[in-house]
C-alpha cells in the first residue's frame, strides 16, 4: 500500500472516531526447527507443514516472528503453505533478508499491518532483525527485534550471547525516549544471572534502550518449580533432528521496551505470555504426553512434530490516541467462535460493571459493514449468538467491542 493511501486511510479511521480506539494485537514467537529441512525439502513440506498449520489455525496470531528459517526460499513456503492455507492473502511476509547460518522472519496479517522495513543487526553468529511495522487502524508504530543467541551453556557461549546482545543494545540505547519495541526470539538463556539477560534488562540514566521482562524467575531456570514457564523440549525422543530431554528450558522469551510498559499508546496486557501447549505437567516430559490441559490433543501433537521449541504469545493493547480508560479491560472476555467461520458465528462477551454497549464489524478498509445498535446493559454475560456472515466477502474484518468510551477488537477471518 503505497504511504500516501496508507496515512490517507489512517487519517479518515480517525476522523471518524469518536471515542478512544483500542486493538489487542497477539504477537507470536516459534523457533521452527530449520525450516524447510534443505536435505529434503519435498519430504518436510509433506511432514511437517500439517503440523505448523495446526498450530497457527490454532492460536491465530496477528504477527508470527519465526527463527531458523533454513534457507532463501524459507519464508515464502512457510507463508504459501502454512500462514495462508485457510485463506489466500490472510497473511504477508515482510521482507526477507538472508544471513549468516539461520535466518529470522516475519508474517502479519494483510491490511492490519504496513510493513515499513527489516534491519539485519550483524553478529559474529546469526543477526538479530528488526522488524518495523505501523499498525493501520491505530497509526501506532512498532519494532520487533527477533533473534536466535548462541546456543548452549558454558562461560564461552554466555560471553558469546552477550556480546551479539551488546550490538543489539547499541542500537536500541541510540532509539528516542518513548521508542515502542519488542525482542522475540529463541535467547537460550538458562538463568537471569546470565550476562546478556542482565545487558538486556540492564536500565542506563542515559538512554532508553533496556528490555522489561513480565515474567520475573531468580536463580536457573530449568527446575521443576519453574516448569509452567518452559518452552524447549517438545521431546523425548530424537527423529529429524532438533533437541531431545522433554519440556526443560525456559529459551523462549518477549521481552519489550520502557514505553510499552507505561500507559498509552501500545501497551502490554498484563498476564498474556503464554507458551503455547504447556500445561505445567509435561516436565522433561513430550507435551504431546496425554492428557494435556492446554490445548487439545491435535495441537499439542503438531507442537511435537513440528519444531523442538513451544512458540510463545503475548497481546499488546495499539491504542493510538491515548486516553484515561475507566473501565475494566481485563474482564471484558470478549471472544468469537468459531473463528474463521463460514456462515455464522457467536460473540460472547462479560461486563463487571452496567455499560453502553455498542458491536461492530469493520472491515480492513476501515468501513463498518455491520452495525448492532447501542444499548445499556447490565453487569454479566452475553451471548449475541447465529451472527451471520453471508453477506460478507472472505476476508479479515475487526469486530469491535464498544463499551461506553472505550474500543476493543477481535479479528475474525471470514471463509466460504
Amino acid at each position: 500500500m503505497p504511504f500516501k493511501t496508507l496515512f490517507s486511510l489512517m487519517f479518515l479511521l480517525n476522523s471518524l472516531a469518536v471515542f478512544s480506539q483500542s486493538y489487542n494485537v497477539k504477537i507470536m514467537t516459534w523457533n521452527l526447527l530449520n525450516y524447510p529441512d534443505y536435505n529434503n525439502v519435498t519430504a518436510d513440506t509433506l511432514v511437517r507443514n500439517p503440523h505448523y498449520r495446526t498450530v497457527v489455525n490454532y492460536v491465530n496470531p496477528d504477527i508470527l516472528v519465526t527463527q531458523e528459517n533454513a534457507m532463501s526460499g524459507s519464508s515464502s513456503m512457510f507463508l504459501n503453505y502454512v500462514m495462508n492455507s485457510n485463506a489466500a492473502g490472510q497473511y504477508t511476509a515482510g521482507t526477507f533478508i538472508g544471513g549468516p547460518d539461520t535466518d529470522n522472519a516475519i508474517y502479519f496479517l494483510t491490511g492490519v499491518f504496513h510493513f515499513i522495513s527489516n534491519t539485519p543487526i550483524h553478529t559474529a553468529l546469526r543477526d538479530i532483525n528488526a522488524f518495523k511495522l505501523v499498525h493501520l487502524l491505530s497509526g501506532d508504530t512498532i519494532t520487533i527485534y527477533s533473534c536466535h543467541l548462541k546456543a548452549s551453556a558454558g562461560p564461552p557461549n554466555d560471553s558469546l550471547r552477550n556480546a551479539e546482545v551488546g550490538l543489539l543494545r547499541q542500537v536500541t540505547n541510540a532509539l528516542p525516549t518513548g521508542t515502542n519495541f519488542i525482542i522475540c526470539g529463541d535467547f537460550n538463556t538458562y538463568s537471569d544471572v546470565e550476562p546478556c539477560y542482565l545487558s538486556l534488562l540492564q536500565d542506563n540514566i542515559t538512554d532508553d534502550g533496556n528490555f522489561i521482562d513480565p515474567i520475573h524467575l531468580t536463580g536457573v531456570w530449568n527446575q521443576y518449580s519453574y516448569r509452567s514457564y518452559h518452552t524447549q523440549s517438545t521431546r523425548v525422543r530424537s527423529f529429524g533432528n532438533g533437541s531431545t530431554g522433554g519440556m526443560d528450558d525456559r529459551f523462549d522469551m518477549i521481552l519489550f521496551s520502557t514505553a510499552i510498559n507505561t500507559p498509552g499508546g501500545i501497551t502490554y496486557v498484563a498476564n498474556s505470555t503464554v507458551p503455547i501447549g504447556n500445561d505445567g505437567n509435561h516436565y522433561n516430559d513430550s507435551i504431546n504426553q496425554q492428557p494435556n490441559f492446554a490445548v487439545p490433543v491435535n495441537v499439542a501433537n503438531g507442537l511435537h512434530y513440528a519444531s523442538d521449541h513451544l512458540p510463545v504469545t503475548a497481546t499488546f493493547t495499539f491504542a493510538g490516541t491515548t486516553n484515561v480508560i475507566n473501565f475494566d479491560v481485563a474482564n471484558l472476555q470478549f471472544n468469537l467462535y468459531p473463528n474463521p467461520v463460514t456462515d455464522k458465528f457467536t460473540i460472547t462477551y462479560s461486563l463487571v460493571k452496567s455499560a453502553l454497549v455498542e458491536i461492530n464489524i469493520v472491515d480492513i478498509t476501515g468501513k463498518i459493514v455491520m452495525h448492532f445498535p447501542s444499548s445499556q446493559q447490565a453487569t454479566g454475560y452475553y451471548e449475541k449468538q447465529n451472527v451471520e456472515t453471508n453477506d460478507l466477502e472472505p476476508g479479515i474484518y475487526l469486530v469491535q467491542l464498544v463499551v461506553d468510551n472505550y474500543s476493543t477488537n477481535q479479528k475474525l477471518v471470514v471463509i466460504k
